[in-house]
């Protein structure tokens, strides 16, 4: 653990004219452009307009970029989407997209290997902020192949990140009566994010490498971290790893960490009794708590890892179920603090938290809002 007073935040980033074309702000109109590179074991879906990925399995894995615009009127953390009328996952009626108030796809590209990689080390070697680095971000159950690069692109956006910001979307039905097969599709694509994650690392150029898994997504993340604790390149530093709302058995979750424990500066679960997605699992599996939920005898606490309870918080931050919770923006500015700096324990980068001590060990919890 760290001493003294956290180190400060980067200095601010670099005017546009000093980044990549593909992350500069937009030449017209309210709005700025976020390169976002994915990966993906989806299907193609049909789609007259432009490339597009459905629920299906695609049984390999395809690479591209897409360029998401973000309106500069955007709050954080909100993902801004046109408003639509639902009944039973058919859309009735959806306003208009407008980059002036929305986020929208601007461009997707499906892109070779090395048409990927020359476009990140060109994005990285303007990087000053976040010098060298990449974040990878797996989204949880119930989401969209669209809406996985939305939540990267605003998690980027809001962090000012100007690093290379990874999202890996796995074949999620996006609706929330597909949780079993969400499931089983997380563990399916375990391969393939196998292989981006092992192409992030050992290929792109970043020197430094976060992972941000939520919910059922730390499913095949952990399984590709146990294997990667024994394949990491020396000259590549993953740096953080963030396990947010891991919809994962508790114990399972207890035996992949201690595993994995050496492979990144710093590992930090984010629990949270409120989580939407965790609801739906404890639902599942008969009320029994899964590994980032806050049941009555509180979260879970292992040796070497960051425990931070975000029940005051909410890790819905990530997904797009918006609750009252969503617009506290405390969460994504610890993880930015955190990816930054490295700063540990919890409460020396964010000295709002309130330390708790118990048999196991210390955590770390948002304090309850006052009315």
């Amino acid at each position: 653990a760290g001493q003294g007073a956290p180190p400060p935040m980067p200095s601010p980033p670099p005017p546009a004219g000093g980044v990549p074309a593909d992350a500069a702000k937009s030449e017209q109109g309210e709005w700025d452009v976020v390169p976002v590179y994915y990966g993906t074991d989806r299907t193609q879906a049909p789609n007259e307009n432009r490339l597009d990925y459905g629920s299906e399995r695609g049984r390999r894995l395809e690479l591209g970029r897409a360029l998401v615009t973000v309106p500069k009127a955007h709050k954080v953390p909100n993902v801004e989407r046109p408003w639509a009328i639902k009944v039973f996952n058919i859309t009735l009626y959806q306003e208009a997209e407008d980059p002036d108030r929305h986020f929208t796809m601007k461009e997707i590209k499906a892109m070779t290997e090395d048409e990927l990689l020359a476009q990140v080390r060109e994005r990285l070697a303007a990087s000053q902020r976040y010098k060298d680095h990449a974040f990878i971000f797996i989204h949880g159950y119930n989401t969209t192949f669209d809406y996985a690069l939305y939540r990267t692109a605003q998690i980027a956006y809001d962090l000012k990140f100007d690093g290379a910001p990874f999202a890996y979307s796995w074949p999620s039905g996006g609706g929330l009566a597909s949780y079993t097969y969400d499931r089983e599709s997380s563990g399916q694509s375990e391969p393939y994010l196998k292989k981006f994650m092992e192409m992030v690392i050992n290929k792109s150029g970043a020197k430094s490498v976060s992972i941000i898994a939520h919910s059922m997504g730390n499913q095949p993340v952990l399984q590709v971290l146990r294997d990667l604790r024994r394949s990491k390149p020396d000259h590549v530093q993953i740096s953080q790893i963030v396990l947010a709302a891991p919809d994962v058995d508790r114990d399972n979750f207890e035996n992949i960490v201690s595993e994995i424990q050496g492979l990144a500066n710093g590992i930090t679960l984010y629990a949270a009794g409120n989580d939407r997605a965790l609801r739906v699992s404890r639902n599942f599996y008969g009320g029994i708590p899964r590994a980032g939920d806050v049941p009555s005898t509180g979260p879970l606490v292992l040796p070497g890892i960051d425990t931070i309870d975000v029940s005051a918080a909410s890790t819905d931050s990530f997904s797009l179920n918006h609750s009252g919770y969503a617009e506290n923006n405390a969460l994504l500015t610890d993880i930015g603090a955190l990816i930054a700096t490295g700063t540990r324990p919890p409460k020396l980068r964010t000295p709002l938290l309130d330390e708790v001590a118990t048999d196991r060990g210390a955590y770390w919890r948002y304090p309850a809002k006052t009315p």
